[in-house]
């Protein structure tokens, strides 16, 4: 569907009533800042995939694959292929777990706590840039947003 289709409700601030056009701007914003910061890791030679999971491993390390991928809301594949790439990078390992064959604890190599770090670093000089420039007011008002949208979303994967 066009921008052109979802009828206009102006309002003062040159905005709109419309959820539907909120929505389409929330989409493109979500794009710009996703190219953003995917160019910002490029210049670390990491993709988004990857530097997800790097930054998920330094909040919780010993995930396993599966424990990853649900973090991720990605499949188990996909996670697979990553950290097979990032442990020929040097970034990860896989240690065993006692007592389980199939299954291997992820941790980070020094080389992959400096990299998310550097990742991590890039993402908080972005957001202190973008987002971060906004009044404190219109922040904790987005956030109150998002997530009341987030619970409304849940709810309705659920039904």
């Amino acid at each position: 569907m066009s921008l052109t289709a979802a009828p206009r409700t102006p309002v003062p601030d040159g905005g709109s009533e419309d959820p539907l056009r909120v929505w389409f701007r929330f989409i493109r914003l979500n794009r710009r800042v996703t190219a953003a910061m995917a160019a910002e890791l490029r210049g670390l030679g990491l993709s988004i995939p990857q530097f997800d999971v790097l930054s998920t491993l330094t909040e919780r390390e010993g995930l396993t694959q599966q424990d990853l991928a649900a973090r991720l809301y990605v499949t188990k594949g996909n996670v697979s292929g990553l950290i097979d790439r990032l442990v020929q990078a040097g970034f990860v390992e896989r240690h065993a777990i006692p007592g389980d064959r199939r299954s291997h604890a992820l941790r980070l190599t020094p080389a992959g706590t400096e990299i998310a770090a550097r990742g991590i670093a890039a993402q908080k000089a972005y957001v202190a840039r973008t987002l971060g420039t906004l009044p404190q007011d219109d922040i904790a008002a987005f956030e109150h947003l998002v997530l009341k949208w987030r619970d409304v979303a849940r709810a309705d994967s659920e039904t």
